[in-house]
């Protein structure tokens, strides 16, 4: 089909993420990948700035993982993962995810990260019933923070744009500011944001009532809320508030695991060990559909221990999927054989260093983000001093997307947004962790020719 008739059948038929037809007037239709890069239906070539949707950690085109993929749909496409039945692939990669991560016990699969953390709240929910607290249900996130955006995930999302077509939110999530250096300023001289933001966490436990919370979610760095880094003072401190009060820690890991941070989970950098982690996305480099949870032995314990009446009621069609754990299995080797952990490590160095070097000097550019992995950001606004942002009139972050683009680089940007405090315009990277110096430097030369044709315009 051609691509302009292509274009014409996706606006006619088919229903994006987040649809909106005025998205959809020079849709990006893209036809193949190899390596960072891939290729729109026109043939131009693109550096994947994203890793797709911050997924595909390995890269594009691996035959490999196709082959994984086609061995175990030969052998065994499906069958049921609920209690009383398995498959090899599903045994064998949980126990592959427990040696990445010692310190869990257990793994539950689903089709993705918002099913992933779905299951984490219920999962919170039934401990603290199964141990006789009913009461600790509530669930508390963080401004800025993106979960999912499932009727509970979303709620849990503390970006607004996400909730007012769908309101009322499931009770029982509430919202607190999130360590975020460049916005959130500690209220008491010589305090770090890091411990004023756990500050905030203890506040609204001892607000709510410690005996009405079950669990406390965030993500190591955040991702589609901004790549935002905290402070090295604030895991360490929630992690402390969350035992003190009784209050599990959920890890929303679906973004920052697998390599992504230059760490296997990036809770790693700071020695912290949550309650339950929550993954998806590099599990599998977006080759195919797989998420989870991983619990603690104290978490599997209370499941394993309760009355046959009283089980864990949960489950999903796809749960175990035996090709995508096998595609999970063949991904973890990869990750592992062209040692992509410690490339992402080498490489975010790399980024970070060189969007310092080419942005710290500029006179829009608030704030660069990076160096943990390849996760980087920059903020912009319309005065450094003051940390104005552009007027949202002015749509500097979907421009300088086009811009990008026209270039020959896809990645994400974010608008200024209605949350407190409002961050400015964002561009994010989170390219694929196979990339080399020599891309790296190409991609911020594209930003900074992107960023500057923006703004003459």
């Amino acid at each position: 089909m051609p691509p302009s008739e292509l274009a014409n059948a996706d606006r006619k038929y088919q229903i994006h993420s987040l649809h909106h037809p005025i998205d959809e007037q020079d849709t990006l239709i893209c036809a193949s990948g190899n390596g960072i890069r891939i290729r729109d239906t026109e043939g131009r070539e693109y550096i994947d700035g994203l890793s797709g949707l911050w997924n595909v950690n390995v890269g594009h085109g691996r035959a490999e993982m196709a082959e994984a993929a086609a061995e175990q749909m030969k052998t065994l496409a499906y069958f049921s993962g609920y209690a009383g039945s398995a498959t090899i692939p599903s045994i064998m990669l949980a126990e592959r995810l427990i040696g990445l991560a010692p310190a869990m016990a257990a793994v539950f699969f689903t089709s993705g990260g918002a099913e992933a953390n779905e299951s984490a709240f219920k999962t919170a929910r039934y401990y603290w019933r199964a141990l006789g607290e009913p009461e600790k249900v509530k669930i508390i996130s963080r401004i800025h923070g993106y979960h999912g955006v499932t009727l509970q995930a979303m709620s849990a999302t503390g970006i607004s744009a996400y909730w007012k077509m769908f309101e009322p939110r499931v009770p029982g999530f509430l919202h607190i500011p999130t360590c975020y250096p460049y916005r959130f300023q500690a209220p008491n001289p010589g305090e770090t944001p890091g411990a004023a933001a756990a500050g905030e966490l203890e506040k609204a436990i001892l607000r709510e009532g410690p005996e009405s919370v079950a669990a406390f979610i965030g993500e190591p760095i955040h991702g589609a809320g901004g790549v935002i880094y905290p402070t090295d003072d604030y895991w360490p401190k929630v992690r402390d508030i969350c035992t003190r009060y009784n209050v599990l820690l959920i890890a929303d890991e679906i973004i920052t695991g697998f390599g992504r941070t230059g760490r296997w989970f990036g809770l790693k950098h700071w020695n912290v060990t949550p309650d339950i982690l929550a993954f998806a996305k590099g599990v599998t480099s977006g080759y195919l559909p797989l998420g989870g949870i991983m619990v603690t032995r104290a978490i599997q314990d209370v499941l394993d221990s309760v009355e046959p009446a009283n089980r864990w009621m949960h489950g999903y069609t796809n749960s175990g999927h035996p090709p995508c754990c096998a595609v999970a299995l063949r991904n973890i080797e990869i990750i592992e054989q062209e040692n992509l952990v410690e490339n992402s490590a080498k490489m975010g160095d790399v980024l970070f260093h060189v969007l310092q070097d080419t942005f710290a000097d500029h006179p829009n550019v608030g704030d660069i983000r990076g160096g943990k992995g390849l996760l980087a950001a920059l903020e912009f606004v319309e005065d450094r001093r003051s940390r104005k942002n552009f007027a949202v009139q002015k749509d500097f972050g979907n421009r300088l997307r086009s811009e990008l683009r026209h270039r020959g680089v896809v990645t994400r940007t974010r608008s200024a947004a209605g949350e407190h405090p409002a961050p400015g315009d964002q561009v994010l990277f989170a390219p694929p962790l196979i990339i080399g110096e020599s891309d790296i430097h190409a991609l911020v030369a594209i930003t900074k020719e992107a960023v500057n044709a923006v703004l003459r315009s």
